[in-house]
Protein backbone atom coordinates (compact mmCIF):
# COMPACT_ATOMS: atom_id res chain seq x y z
CA UNK A 1 0.00 0.00 0.00
CA UNK A 2 3.00 2.38 0.81
CA UNK A 3 4.30 1.83 -2.67
CA UNK A 4 1.06 3.18 -4.24
CA UNK A 5 0.37 6.25 -1.62
CA UNK A 6 -0.14 8.25 -4.75
CA UNK A 7 -2.91 6.40 -6.06
CA UNK A 8 -4.85 6.29 -2.31
CA UNK A 9 -4.23 9.37 -1.48
CA UNK A 10 -3.07 11.75 -4.24
CA UNK A 11 -0.03 14.22 -4.00
CA UNK A 12 -1.77 16.71 -1.27
CA UNK A 13 -1.34 20.05 -2.88
CA UNK A 14 -2.12 23.49 -1.72
CA UNK A 15 -3.24 25.93 -4.33
CA UNK A 16 -3.26 29.71 -3.84
CA UNK A 17 -4.24 32.60 -5.78
CA UNK A 18 -2.33 35.84 -6.27
CA UNK A 19 0.56 36.38 -3.83
CA UNK A 20 1.21 40.04 -3.51
CA UNK A 21 4.02 39.51 -1.21
CA UNK A 22 1.75 37.74 1.70
CA UNK A 23 4.44 34.70 2.68
CA UNK A 24 3.71 34.42 5.95
CA UNK A 25 -0.07 34.93 5.99
CA UNK A 26 -0.31 32.68 3.07
CA UNK A 27 1.70 29.85 5.13
CA UNK A 28 -0.02 30.25 7.74
CA UNK A 29 -3.56 29.78 5.99
CA UNK A 30 -2.19 26.66 4.80
CA UNK A 31 -1.45 25.31 7.75
CA UNK A 32 -4.81 26.02 9.24
CA UNK A 33 -6.57 24.30 6.22
CA UNK A 34 -4.29 21.52 6.84
CA UNK A 35 -5.59 21.17 10.30
CA UNK A 36 -9.52 21.41 9.89
CA UNK A 37 -9.10 18.78 7.02
CA UNK A 38 -6.66 16.49 9.23
CA UNK A 39 -3.68 16.69 6.90
CA UNK A 40 -0.16 17.14 8.98
CA UNK A 41 0.85 18.76 5.93
CA UNK A 42 1.15 19.30 2.46
CA UNK A 43 3.28 17.92 -0.59
CA UNK A 44 3.35 21.23 -2.71
CA UNK A 45 2.27 24.81 -2.80
CA UNK A 46 1.53 26.46 -5.89
CA UNK A 47 0.64 30.21 -6.14
CA UNK A 48 -0.61 31.52 -8.98
CA UNK A 49 1.63 34.48 -9.72
CA UNK A 50 1.69 38.34 -8.69
CA UNK A 51 4.42 36.63 -6.17
CA UNK A 52 6.37 38.87 -5.76
CA UNK A 53 10.08 38.46 -5.00
CA UNK A 54 11.58 41.89 -4.45
CA UNK A 55 15.07 40.88 -2.78
CA UNK A 56 15.07 44.84 -1.93
CA UNK A 57 13.60 48.12 -2.31
CA UNK A 58 15.53 48.96 -5.64
CA UNK A 59 13.93 45.27 -7.25
CA UNK A 60 10.35 47.48 -6.74
CA UNK A 61 11.61 50.06 -8.79
CA UNK A 62 11.09 47.91 -11.76
CA UNK A 63 7.91 46.00 -10.52
CA UNK A 64 4.83 47.53 -12.42
CA UNK A 65 3.20 49.42 -9.40
CA UNK A 66 3.16 53.25 -8.62
CA UNK A 67 5.82 54.44 -6.07
CA UNK A 68 3.25 55.15 -3.58
CA UNK A 69 2.01 51.77 -2.89
CA UNK A 70 5.17 50.00 -3.11
CA UNK A 71 5.93 47.39 -0.62
CA UNK A 72 8.81 45.04 -0.03
CA UNK A 73 6.42 42.42 1.69
CA UNK A 74 7.44 38.85 3.45
CA UNK A 75 9.86 37.89 0.53
CA UNK A 76 13.14 39.65 2.11
CA UNK A 77 13.15 37.82 4.70
CA UNK A 78 12.72 34.33 3.12
CA UNK A 79 15.15 35.31 0.64
CA UNK A 80 18.42 36.54 3.34
CA UNK A 81 17.29 33.21 5.06
CA UNK A 82 15.90 34.80 8.60
CA UNK A 83 13.00 32.83 7.27
CA UNK A 84 12.35 29.22 5.53
CA UNK A 85 9.16 27.92 3.51
CA UNK A 86 7.61 25.39 5.61
CA UNK A 87 6.09 23.56 2.49
CA UNK A 88 7.68 22.95 -0.85
CA UNK A 89 6.22 26.30 -2.95
CA UNK A 90 6.30 26.45 -6.86
CA UNK A 91 4.81 29.62 -8.50
CA UNK A 92 4.66 31.29 -12.16
CA UNK A 93 5.07 35.09 -12.82
CA UNK A 94 1.76 37.10 -13.15
CA UNK A 95 1.93 40.66 -14.18
CA UNK A 96 3.05 42.53 -10.60
CA UNK A 97 6.33 40.85 -10.12
CA UNK A 98 10.19 41.31 -9.17
CA UNK A 99 10.76 41.76 -13.04
CA UNK A 100 14.80 42.26 -12.24
CA UNK A 101 15.36 39.33 -10.37
CA UNK A 102 12.72 36.47 -12.12
CA UNK A 103 14.51 37.73 -15.54
CA UNK A 104 17.67 35.59 -14.15
CA UNK A 105 15.64 32.43 -13.96
CA UNK A 106 14.08 32.64 -17.48
CA UNK A 107 14.62 28.95 -17.01
CA UNK A 108 13.36 28.35 -13.90
CA UNK A 109 15.49 28.42 -10.71
CA UNK A 110 14.94 29.16 -6.88
CA UNK A 111 14.25 32.73 -5.93
CA UNK A 112 14.75 31.22 -2.17
CA UNK A 113 15.57 28.25 0.02
CA UNK A 114 12.07 25.83 -0.85
CA UNK A 115 10.36 28.35 -3.51
CA UNK A 116 10.92 27.78 -7.07
CA UNK A 117 10.05 30.06 -9.98
CA UNK A 118 8.86 28.09 -13.10
CA UNK A 119 10.17 30.67 -15.27
CA UNK A 120 8.42 31.92 -18.18
CA UNK A 121 7.45 28.49 -19.15
CA UNK A 122 8.51 25.08 -18.05
CA UNK A 123 7.44 21.55 -17.38
CA UNK A 124 8.76 19.71 -14.17
CA UNK A 125 7.92 16.69 -12.12
CA UNK A 126 6.66 16.54 -8.95
CA UNK A 127 6.58 12.80 -7.75
CA UNK A 128 3.92 10.94 -10.01
CA UNK A 129 3.02 14.94 -11.12
CA UNK A 130 3.96 16.10 -14.40
CA UNK A 131 3.18 19.96 -14.41
CA UNK A 132 3.43 22.68 -17.00
CA UNK A 133 3.01 26.52 -16.42
CA UNK A 134 3.27 29.35 -18.77
CA UNK A 135 4.12 33.23 -16.72
CA UNK A 136 2.90 36.42 -17.62
CA UNK A 137 -0.83 37.75 -18.62
CA UNK A 138 -1.79 38.12 -22.46
CA UNK A 139 -1.19 41.96 -24.76
CA UNK A 140 -1.52 40.92 -28.13
CA UNK A 141 0.67 43.73 -29.32
CA UNK A 142 3.68 41.86 -27.62
CA UNK A 143 2.64 38.05 -27.96
CA UNK A 144 4.89 37.86 -30.88
CA UNK A 145 8.03 40.06 -30.22
CA UNK A 146 10.98 38.09 -28.51
CA UNK A 147 12.34 38.93 -24.98
CA UNK A 148 13.57 42.69 -25.44
CA UNK A 149 13.61 43.44 -22.00
CA UNK A 150 17.03 43.86 -20.20
CA UNK A 151 18.55 46.19 -17.65
CA UNK A 152 17.91 49.11 -17.57
CA UNK A 153 13.96 48.50 -18.26
CA UNK A 154 12.40 51.69 -19.65
CA UNK A 155 8.85 52.38 -18.16
CA UNK A 156 7.48 50.25 -21.67
CA UNK A 157 9.83 47.33 -20.50
CA UNK A 158 8.93 47.41 -16.90
CA UNK A 159 5.08 46.64 -17.93
CA UNK A 160 6.17 44.37 -21.37
CA UNK A 161 8.46 41.84 -19.07
CA UNK A 162 5.38 40.52 -17.96
CA UNK A 163 3.50 39.54 -21.12
CA UNK A 164 3.06 35.93 -22.34
CA UNK A 165 5.40 35.44 -26.14
CA UNK A 166 4.61 32.97 -28.74
CA UNK A 167 7.96 31.87 -28.69
CA UNK A 168 7.59 30.33 -25.41
CA UNK A 169 3.77 29.21 -25.74
CA UNK A 170 5.19 27.59 -29.12
CA UNK A 171 7.15 25.38 -26.95
CA UNK A 172 4.87 24.11 -24.71
CA UNK A 173 1.96 23.54 -28.25
CA UNK A 174 4.89 21.09 -29.05
CA UNK A 175 4.35 18.36 -25.90
CA UNK A 176 3.17 15.21 -27.23
CA UNK A 177 3.05 13.35 -23.36
CA UNK A 178 0.57 14.05 -21.02
CA UNK A 179 0.40 16.49 -18.44
CA UNK A 180 -0.98 16.62 -15.13
CA UNK A 181 -1.26 20.38 -13.46
CA UNK A 182 -1.67 23.32 -15.77
CA UNK A 183 -0.86 26.80 -14.63
CA UNK A 184 -1.03 30.24 -15.86
CA UNK A 185 -1.66 33.93 -13.93
CA UNK A 186 -4.57 35.04 -16.02
CA UNK A 187 -7.98 32.48 -16.90
CA UNK A 188 -7.64 30.74 -20.31
CA UNK A 189 -10.40 32.18 -22.99
CA UNK A 190 -13.71 31.62 -22.56
CA UNK A 191 -13.19 29.20 -19.65
CA UNK A 192 -16.41 30.97 -18.03
CA UNK A 193 -18.70 28.67 -20.62
CA UNK A 194 -18.04 25.61 -18.82
CA UNK A 195 -18.99 26.73 -15.41
CA UNK A 196 -21.48 28.83 -13.78
CA UNK A 197 -21.26 32.25 -15.61
CA UNK A 198 -24.61 33.46 -14.59
CA UNK A 199 -23.04 33.57 -10.89
CA UNK A 200 -19.59 34.63 -11.90
CA UNK A 201 -20.83 38.10 -13.65
CA UNK A 202 -22.46 38.56 -10.11
CA UNK A 203 -19.42 38.90 -8.58
CA UNK A 204 -18.06 40.76 -11.40
CA UNK A 205 -20.36 42.48 -13.61
CA UNK A 206 -18.17 43.75 -16.16
CA UNK A 207 -16.54 40.36 -17.68
CA UNK A 208 -20.26 39.75 -19.05
CA UNK A 209 -19.66 41.87 -21.97
CA UNK A 210 -15.66 40.94 -22.53
CA UNK A 211 -17.16 36.86 -22.42
CA UNK A 212 -19.48 38.05 -25.08
CA UNK A 213 -16.74 40.02 -27.28
CA UNK A 214 -14.71 36.74 -26.58
CA UNK A 215 -11.82 38.86 -25.07
CA UNK A 216 -12.61 37.50 -21.25
CA UNK A 217 -8.97 35.64 -20.87
CA UNK A 218 -5.75 34.62 -22.31
CA UNK A 219 -6.19 32.89 -25.78
CA UNK A 220 -2.35 31.94 -25.22
CA UNK A 221 -3.48 29.62 -22.18
CA UNK A 222 -6.62 28.39 -24.39
CA UNK A 223 -4.41 26.92 -27.12
CA UNK A 224 -1.94 25.58 -23.92
CA UNK A 225 -5.07 24.00 -22.12
CA UNK A 226 -6.39 22.59 -25.42
CA UNK A 227 -3.77 21.07 -26.19
CA UNK A 228 -2.16 19.47 -23.07
CA UNK A 229 -6.30 18.79 -21.50
CA UNK A 230 -4.05 18.36 -17.94
CA UNK A 231 -6.76 16.46 -15.13
CA UNK A 232 -6.68 19.99 -13.60
CA UNK A 233 -6.08 24.09 -14.58
CA UNK A 234 -5.17 26.45 -11.86
CA UNK A 235 -5.21 30.21 -12.37
CA UNK A 236 -5.53 33.31 -10.30
CA UNK A 237 -5.55 37.03 -11.96
CA UNK A 238 -9.38 38.06 -11.51
CA UNK A 239 -9.06 38.12 -7.73
CA UNK A 240 -12.40 35.74 -7.27
CA UNK A 241 -12.88 31.78 -6.45
CA UNK A 242 -14.11 30.62 -10.06
CA UNK A 243 -14.64 26.59 -10.99
CA UNK A 244 -15.33 25.35 -14.65
CA UNK A 245 -14.93 21.85 -16.05
CA UNK A 246 -13.74 21.83 -19.95
CA UNK A 247 -14.50 18.33 -21.54
CA UNK A 248 -13.47 17.06 -25.11
CA UNK A 249 -13.45 14.24 -27.25
CA UNK A 250 -11.05 11.80 -27.52
CA UNK A 251 -7.97 12.62 -30.15
CA UNK A 252 -8.58 10.72 -33.00
CA UNK A 253 -6.13 7.95 -33.33
CA UNK A 254 -5.07 8.81 -37.29
CA UNK A 255 -1.77 9.12 -39.09
CA UNK A 256 0.57 11.65 -36.97
CA UNK A 257 1.39 15.30 -38.47
CA UNK A 258 3.94 14.19 -40.67
CA UNK A 259 4.19 11.59 -43.17
CA UNK A 260 7.56 10.23 -42.09
CA UNK A 261 8.31 8.47 -45.65
CA UNK A 262 7.44 11.21 -48.01
CA UNK A 263 8.25 14.45 -45.34
CA UNK A 264 4.93 15.94 -46.15
CA UNK A 265 2.78 17.28 -43.68
CA UNK A 266 -0.93 15.70 -43.33
CA UNK A 267 -3.41 17.75 -43.34
CA UNK A 268 -4.33 18.15 -39.90
CA UNK A 269 -8.18 16.95 -38.81
CA UNK A 270 -10.22 19.50 -36.56
CA UNK A 271 -10.54 18.06 -32.83
CA UNK A 272 -13.55 19.99 -31.55
CA UNK A 273 -14.03 20.62 -28.13
CA UNK A 274 -17.19 19.84 -27.02
CA UNK A 275 -20.15 22.14 -26.12
CA UNK A 276 -21.26 22.30 -22.78
CA UNK A 277 -24.52 20.47 -22.20
CA UNK A 278 -27.85 21.64 -22.82
CA UNK A 279 -29.63 20.19 -19.49
CA UNK A 280 -27.33 21.60 -15.75
CA UNK A 281 -24.50 18.84 -15.30
CA UNK A 282 -22.67 18.07 -12.98
CA UNK A 283 -21.58 21.14 -10.43
CA UNK A 284 -18.29 21.81 -11.36
CA UNK A 285 -17.80 22.90 -7.40
CA UNK A 286 -18.19 18.97 -6.75
CA UNK A 287 -15.16 18.19 -8.07
CA UNK A 288 -12.51 16.32 -6.75
CA UNK A 289 -11.21 20.08 -5.23
CA UNK A 290 -13.01 19.83 -2.46
CA UNK A 291 -15.51 23.27 -3.85
CA UNK A 292 -16.91 25.11 -1.13
CA UNK A 293 -18.90 27.85 -3.82
CA UNK A 294 -21.99 28.71 -3.44
CA UNK A 295 -23.10 28.62 -6.93
CA UNK A 296 -26.02 27.53 -8.41
CA UNK A 297 -26.62 25.19 -11.70
CA UNK A 298 -24.37 25.20 -14.89
CA UNK A 299 -25.18 27.15 -17.38
CA UNK A 300 -26.80 26.13 -20.64
CA UNK A 301 -25.01 25.66 -23.98
CA UNK A 302 -22.63 28.54 -25.07
CA UNK A 303 -21.02 28.59 -28.57
CA UNK A 304 -17.71 27.80 -28.83
CA UNK A 305 -14.82 30.04 -30.48
CA UNK A 306 -15.50 30.11 -34.12
CA UNK A 307 -11.45 29.77 -34.28
CA UNK A 308 -12.19 26.20 -33.59
CA UNK A 309 -15.09 25.95 -36.03
CA UNK A 310 -15.21 24.11 -39.91
CA UNK A 311 -15.94 26.61 -42.32
CA UNK A 312 -18.35 25.23 -44.60
CA UNK A 313 -16.82 23.97 -48.38
CA UNK A 314 -19.29 25.14 -51.52
CA UNK A 315 -20.27 21.71 -53.45
CA UNK A 316 -18.55 21.03 -56.87
CA UNK A 317 -21.25 21.17 -59.52
CA UNK A 318 -21.43 22.04 -63.01
CA UNK A 319 -23.49 24.55 -64.56
CA UNK A 320 -25.06 26.14 -67.66
CA UNK A 321 -24.26 22.51 -69.19
CA UNK A 322 -20.75 22.53 -69.24
CA UNK A 323 -19.82 19.41 -68.72
CA UNK A 324 -16.42 18.34 -66.97
CA UNK A 325 -14.37 17.67 -70.04
CA UNK A 326 -14.51 21.25 -71.62
CA UNK A 327 -14.06 22.96 -67.89
CA UNK A 328 -10.44 21.11 -67.88
CA UNK A 329 -9.76 22.92 -71.11
CA UNK A 330 -10.29 26.27 -69.40
CA UNK A 331 -6.95 28.51 -68.21
CA UNK A 332 -6.25 27.72 -64.28
CA UNK A 333 -7.48 31.59 -63.86
CA UNK A 334 -11.06 30.31 -64.48
CA UNK A 335 -10.73 27.02 -62.57
CA UNK A 336 -13.21 27.18 -59.05
CA UNK A 337 -10.88 28.25 -55.83
CA UNK A 338 -10.12 25.11 -53.31
CA UNK A 339 -12.60 25.33 -50.69
CA UNK A 340 -11.59 27.43 -47.48
CA UNK A 341 -9.50 24.92 -45.38
CA UNK A 342 -10.75 24.14 -41.51
CA UNK A 343 -9.62 27.04 -38.98
CA UNK A 344 -7.62 25.50 -36.49
CA UNK A 345 -6.31 26.81 -33.00
CA UNK A 346 -2.35 26.62 -32.68
CA UNK A 347 -1.48 23.24 -31.84
CA UNK A 348 -4.09 21.35 -33.10
CA UNK A 349 -4.95 18.47 -33.33
CA UNK A 350 -4.41 16.77 -30.53
CA UNK A 351 -2.26 13.86 -30.87
CA UNK A 352 -2.95 10.43 -29.25
CA UNK A 353 -0.61 9.94 -26.65
CA UNK A 354 -2.43 12.90 -24.90
CA UNK A 355 -5.57 11.34 -23.53
CA UNK A 356 -7.07 12.86 -20.76
CA UNK A 357 -10.79 14.33 -21.74
CA UNK A 358 -11.67 16.20 -18.54
CA UNK A 359 -10.05 19.57 -17.22
CA UNK A 360 -10.89 20.77 -13.89
CA UNK A 361 -10.40 24.44 -13.99
CA UNK A 362 -9.94 26.61 -10.42
CA UNK A 363 -8.85 30.19 -10.20
CA UNK A 364 -8.66 31.42 -6.57
CA UNK A 365 -8.27 34.86 -4.81
CA UNK A 366 -6.08 37.01 -3.73
CA UNK A 367 -4.53 36.94 0.20
CA UNK A 368 -7.14 38.55 2.03
CA UNK A 369 -9.40 38.01 5.06
CA UNK A 370 -12.77 36.82 3.48
CA UNK A 371 -11.48 35.68 0.27
CA UNK A 372 -11.45 32.48 -0.90
CA UNK A 373 -8.13 32.58 -1.86
CA UNK A 374 -6.49 28.84 -0.74
CA UNK A 375 -7.60 25.72 -2.12
CA UNK A 376 -6.42 21.64 -0.95
CA UNK A 377 -6.59 19.13 -3.15
CA UNK A 378 -5.43 15.57 -3.77
CA UNK A 379 -4.07 15.40 -7.32
CA UNK A 380 -3.52 11.95 -9.01
CA UNK A 381 -1.87 11.77 -11.90
CA UNK A 382 -3.60 10.92 -15.33
CA UNK A 383 -1.31 7.96 -16.47
CA UNK A 384 0.39 6.62 -13.35
CA UNK A 385 4.37 6.31 -13.93
CA UNK A 386 6.20 3.24 -14.80
CA UNK A 387 7.41 3.20 -11.65
CA UNK A 388 5.69 3.68 -8.22
CA UNK A 389 6.55 6.76 -6.10
CA UNK A 390 5.86 8.30 -2.50
CA UNK A 391 6.67 11.15 -0.54
CA UNK A 392 8.97 12.69 0.19
CA UNK A 393 8.68 13.73 -3.66
CA UNK A 394 11.51 15.37 -5.32
CA UNK A 395 11.17 18.28 -8.32
CA UNK A 396 12.37 17.13 -11.32
CA UNK A 397 13.27 18.66 -14.97
CA UNK A 398 11.54 16.74 -17.53
CA UNK A 399 12.95 15.19 -20.20
CA UNK A 400 10.67 15.59 -23.05
CA UNK A 401 10.93 19.45 -22.10
CA UNK A 402 14.74 19.46 -21.87
CA UNK A 403 14.72 18.33 -25.26
CA UNK A 404 12.31 20.97 -26.60
CA UNK A 405 14.45 23.21 -24.65
CA UNK A 406 17.58 21.99 -26.41
CA UNK A 407 15.74 23.02 -30.15
CA UNK A 408 14.58 26.15 -28.94
CA UNK A 409 17.66 27.57 -27.55
CA UNK A 410 19.24 28.37 -30.90
CA UNK A 411 15.82 30.49 -31.79
CA UNK A 412 16.02 32.85 -28.64
CA UNK A 413 17.11 36.07 -28.50
CA UNK A 414 17.16 38.47 -25.01
CA UNK A 415 17.96 42.16 -24.84
CA UNK A 416 17.29 42.75 -28.49
CA UNK A 417 14.96 45.20 -29.46
CA UNK A 418 15.83 44.79 -33.41
CA UNK A 419 15.32 40.74 -33.08
CA UNK A 420 12.30 39.49 -34.48
CA UNK A 421 10.93 36.10 -33.37
CA UNK A 422 11.61 33.16 -35.58
CA UNK A 423 8.88 32.26 -38.17
CA UNK A 424 6.90 28.71 -36.73
CA UNK A 425 8.33 25.67 -38.44
CA UNK A 426 4.98 23.95 -37.68
CA UNK A 427 5.05 20.26 -35.23
CA UNK A 428 6.02 18.11 -38.79
CA UNK A 429 9.36 20.24 -38.84
CA UNK A 430 9.70 20.66 -35.14
CA UNK A 431 9.60 16.70 -34.34
CA UNK A 432 12.17 15.09 -35.97
CA UNK A 433 14.63 17.81 -34.14
CA UNK A 434 12.61 16.98 -30.29
CA UNK A 435 13.11 13.50 -30.96
CA UNK A 436 16.66 13.94 -31.61
CA UNK A 437 17.55 16.41 -28.72
CA UNK A 438 15.25 13.47 -26.97
CA UNK A 439 17.66 11.05 -27.62
CA UNK A 440 20.92 13.18 -25.84
CA UNK A 441 18.82 13.79 -22.99
CA UNK A 442 18.30 10.78 -22.45
CA UNK A 443 21.68 9.31 -22.99
CA UNK A 444 23.33 12.63 -21.61
CA UNK A 445 20.96 13.51 -18.15
CA UNK A 446 18.28 10.88 -17.66
CA UNK A 447 20.56 7.44 -17.83
CA UNK A 448 23.11 9.63 -15.04
CA UNK A 449 20.85 10.24 -12.98
CA UNK A 450 20.81 13.91 -13.33
CA UNK A 451 16.67 14.89 -13.42
CA UNK A 452 16.34 16.02 -9.93
CA UNK A 453 16.43 19.74 -9.65
CA UNK A 454 19.81 20.70 -8.03
CA UNK A 455 18.98 22.86 -4.92
CA UNK A 456 21.56 25.58 -5.59
CA UNK A 457 20.11 28.59 -4.28
CA UNK A 458 22.22 31.43 -4.42
CA UNK A 459 21.80 35.28 -3.37
CA UNK A 460 22.67 37.78 -5.84
CA UNK A 461 21.64 41.10 -5.19
CA UNK A 462 22.27 42.47 -1.68
CA UNK A 463 19.30 41.43 0.59
CA UNK A 464 16.79 44.31 1.85
CA UNK A 465 18.64 47.00 4.44
CA UNK A 466 16.43 47.51 7.31
CA UNK A 467 15.67 51.21 7.34
CA UNK A 468 15.81 51.64 3.67
CA UNK A 469 12.05 53.55 2.95
CA UNK A 470 11.30 51.65 -0.63
CA UNK A 471 9.10 54.56 -1.36
CA UNK A 472 12.09 56.80 -1.54
CA UNK A 473 14.35 54.61 -4.30
CA UNK A 474 14.74 56.25 -7.49
CA UNK A 475 17.43 53.93 -8.99
CA UNK A 476 16.95 50.60 -10.83
CA UNK A 477 18.49 47.06 -9.62
CA UNK A 478 21.93 46.17 -10.99
CA UNK A 479 21.82 42.83 -13.25
CA UNK A 480 23.27 39.53 -12.49
CA UNK A 481 24.10 36.20 -13.86
CA UNK A 482 22.47 33.88 -11.63
CA UNK A 483 24.64 30.77 -10.71
CA UNK A 484 21.55 28.50 -10.99
CA UNK A 485 20.82 29.75 -14.54
CA UNK A 486 24.40 29.32 -15.73
CA UNK A 487 24.39 25.32 -14.22
CA UNK A 488 21.58 24.80 -15.98
CA UNK A 489 22.46 25.81 -18.99
CA UNK A 490 25.80 23.55 -18.78
CA UNK A 491 23.36 20.63 -18.02
CA UNK A 492 21.86 21.18 -21.79
CA UNK A 493 25.03 22.10 -23.70
CA UNK A 494 22.81 25.47 -24.31
CA UNK A 495 24.19 29.33 -24.06
CA UNK A 496 23.60 31.16 -21.10
CA UNK A 497 22.29 34.33 -23.24
CA UNK A 498 21.83 35.95 -19.34
CA UNK A 499 25.59 36.21 -18.90
CA UNK A 500 27.70 39.67 -19.41
CA UNK A 501 30.72 40.79 -18.56
CA UNK A 502 31.16 43.67 -15.97
CA UNK A 503 32.38 46.00 -19.16
CA UNK A 504 29.00 45.00 -20.95
CA UNK A 505 26.51 45.90 -18.26
CA UNK A 506 28.70 49.33 -17.19
CA UNK A 507 28.02 50.57 -20.37
CA UNK A 508 24.32 49.25 -20.84
CA UNK A 509 24.02 50.79 -17.40
CA UNK A 510 25.49 54.51 -18.21
CA UNK A 511 23.61 54.47 -21.93
CA UNK A 512 19.89 54.30 -19.34
CA UNK A 513 17.05 52.90 -20.48
CA UNK A 514 15.83 52.48 -23.87
CA UNK A 515 13.34 55.14 -25.46
CA UNK A 516 9.78 54.93 -24.77
CA UNK A 517 8.08 53.39 -27.62
CA UNK A 518 5.46 55.09 -30.06
CA UNK A 519 1.91 54.45 -27.87
CA UNK A 520 -0.27 54.32 -30.85
CA UNK A 521 0.34 50.36 -31.41
CA UNK A 522 -0.73 49.30 -28.22
CA UNK A 523 -4.11 49.20 -29.30
CA UNK A 524 -3.70 46.54 -31.54
CA UNK A 525 -3.84 43.31 -31.42
CA UNK A 526 -6.30 41.09 -29.47
CA UNK A 527 -7.83 42.89 -26.07
CA UNK A 528 -6.33 41.22 -23.21
CA UNK A 529 -8.08 43.55 -21.10
CA UNK A 530 -8.54 47.43 -19.91
CA UNK A 531 -6.93 49.39 -16.95
CA UNK A 532 -4.62 51.23 -16.24
CA UNK A 533 -4.06 54.55 -15.70
CA UNK A 534 -6.66 57.54 -13.87
CA UNK A 535 -9.66 57.13 -15.40
CA UNK A 536 -11.88 58.19 -12.03
CA UNK A 537 -14.92 56.92 -12.87
CA UNK A 538 -14.73 53.97 -14.10
CA UNK A 539 -15.80 50.28 -13.35
CA UNK A 540 -12.82 48.52 -12.75
CA UNK A 541 -8.44 48.45 -12.98
CA UNK A 542 -6.69 51.71 -12.65
CA UNK A 543 -5.08 53.20 -9.88
CA UNK A 544 -7.59 54.81 -7.98
CA UNK A 545 -10.72 53.81 -8.69
CA UNK A 546 -11.79 53.51 -4.94
CA UNK A 547 -14.62 50.64 -5.73
CA UNK A 548 -12.04 47.98 -5.77
CA UNK A 549 -13.20 45.97 -8.18
CA UNK A 550 -10.38 45.21 -10.70
CA UNK A 551 -7.99 42.35 -11.00
CA UNK A 552 -4.35 41.52 -11.29
CA UNK A 553 -3.85 44.73 -9.12
CA UNK A 554 -1.75 45.40 -5.98
CA UNK A 555 -2.96 44.54 -2.77
CA UNK A 556 -4.73 46.05 -0.36
CA UNK A 557 -8.59 47.52 -0.23
CA UNK A 558 -9.08 50.77 -2.10
CA UNK A 559 -6.72 52.74 -3.66
CA UNK A 560 -4.97 51.20 -6.84
CA UNK A 561 -6.39 48.14 -8.18
CA UNK A 562 -4.55 47.89 -11.77
CA UNK A 563 -5.52 46.42 -14.74
CA UNK A 564 -4.84 43.17 -16.67
CA UNK A 565 -2.72 44.53 -19.45
CA UNK A 566 0.10 46.30 -17.18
Amino acid sequence: MADNTYEADGVKIAVEGCGHGTLDAIYSSVAASCKARGWDGVDLLIIGGDFQATRNAADLSVMSVPAKYRELGDFPAYYSGDKTAPYLTIFIAGNHEASSYLWELYYGGWVAPNIYYLGAANVLRFGPLRIAGMSGIWKGFDYRKPHHERLPFSHDDIKSFYHVREIDVRKLLLLREQVDVGLSHDWPRAIENHGNANALWKMKPDFRQESIDGTLGNPAAEYVMDRLRPAYWFSAHMHCKFAAVKTYETPSVTKAFTDTETGKQDQPAVVPVLEPPSQPAANPDEIDLDMEDDEGDQPQAQPTDDSTSVVPSSTTTTSGGVSDELRAQLPASFSKPEPPQPKVNPGQPVPPTITNTTTRFLALDKCLPGRKFIQLCSATPVKPPPTTTKPPYRLQYDPEWLAITRVFAQYLTIGDRTAQTPPNLGESAYQPMIDKERAWVDEIIVSAGKLDVPENFTITAAPHRPGVDPKTVDYQPDEYTNPQTSTFCDLLGVPNLWDASPEERAERKANGPPAAEPRHHQSGGFRGGRGGGNRGGGNRGGFNRGRGRGRGGWRGGGGYRGGRNI
